[in-house]
């Protein structure tokens, strides 16, 4: 991938685990090699950087409202930190509604993960590139207790099976190897903190005033914080990469990987966005949670050809229920 161009590093934001399964010798993955096909008995890791505690589901606290203050006419939610927008044609957007702390910088968790996945389309012509699991992405892991895809050390992953680990298990290990691998230096360190700076640049290009990274999964050092308003901006720009929509649109995913013993690794990842199985319409985006940043969630829906991107910061398991209620009054508006 070049100099500049390699794929690792971790991530924490949750505890979640993938099914992994090593089978006998087959055929080595080839480029776009990859199995979609959902499994009903799959098992999956749980998320845990998209939720401080269990499982998020979002279905608690029902009838607390945060209106807008500037709006009488508000969907009514528990959420501060809340900011949704009609995204017209895809690339022109409108502001529907503003909670009133749609602009308050906060800790964002896992939904930081959005940022990464856009730095590394910025390269589309490395996606089936593999890249090789190295053991400190799982030491990364364990270590600040991430949420995780599994990876296996020594498998080799390509770069699209990497975005879907990092995208719907919310992997930090997925993260790390990105981070990695898509920066440049001559240590991990120096790569990650180039890749970092990356992150940055490409939030001043696109206005994100409010936004600052010193992560690449959510981890903060003590300066990782973005705004309600900022994210869903930014989630309505990811989902014009049609590789990015493809990947957070699925609940499951299906890939197969060389390890590294010459047989083929199996994985199973499944999406931690609830709003997939029970909003008509989901297009996905991202969640995260943690103990700073309580639970969030970016999200994507369209209905009658309008397609509404929204944002949830700092709140706590209703994130579903909250955004639920968002994208129904913006569809009724």
């Amino acid at each position: 991938m070049g100099s500049h161009a390699r794929p690792n590093r971790l991530h924490r934001t949750g505890a979640r685990i993938a099914t992994v399964a090593l089978f006998g010798a087959v055929l080595p993955i080839t480029a776009g090699g990859l199995a979609e096909a959902a499994t009903p008995n799959a098992t999956h890791s749980v998320d845990e950087s998209d939720r401080p505690s269990s499982e998020a589901t979002g279905a608690a606290d029902r009838n607390q409202g945060a209106p807008d203050a500037t709006s009488q006419d508000a969907p009514a939610i528990k959420a501060d930190h809340a900011f949704l927008l009609d995204a017209r044609d895809g690339s022109q957007e409108r502001e529907m509604w503003a909670g009133a702390k749609a602009d308050d910088s906060v800790s964002m968790a896992s939904t930081t993960k959005i940022m990464t996945a856009l730095i590394v389309l910025k390269h589309p012509e490395w996606l089936d590139r593999q890249i090789a699991v190295k053991q400190e992405y799982r030491d990364y892991v364990a270590k600040n207790g991430s949420s995780t895809a599994d990876l296996q050390t020594g498998d080799k992953l390509t770069v699209r099976q990497l975005l879907h680990a990092m995208l719907l298990p919310s992997g930090a290990d997925a993260a790390m190897a990105l981070a990695d691998n898509y920066g440049t230096g001559d240590t991990t360190d120096a790569r990650i903190a180039d890749f970092e700076n990356q992150m940055n640049a490409e939030a001043r290009q696109l206005g994100l005033s409010g936004t600052h990274f010193d992560s690449f999964d959510g981890i903060s050092h003590g300066d990782n914080r973005s705004t309600a308003r900022d994210l869903a901006k930014l989630g309505q720009r990811a989902m014009l990469q049609p590789a990015f929509a493809d990947v957070v649109k699925k609940k499951q995913f299906k890939a197969e990987a060389p390890a590294a013993n010459g047989r083929t690794r199996y994985y199973t990842w499944n999406s931690t966005n609830t709003l997939l199985s029970t909003y008509d319409g989901a297009l996905g985006i991202k969640t995260g949670s943690g103990t700073e940043a309580g639970y969030a969630v970016v999200f994507a829906a369209k209905r009658d050809n309008r397609t509404l991107v929204g944002a949830i910061l700092g709140t706590d398991k209703s994130r579903f229920e909250d955004a639920t209620k968002m994208l129904d009054w913006g569809f009724a508006h």
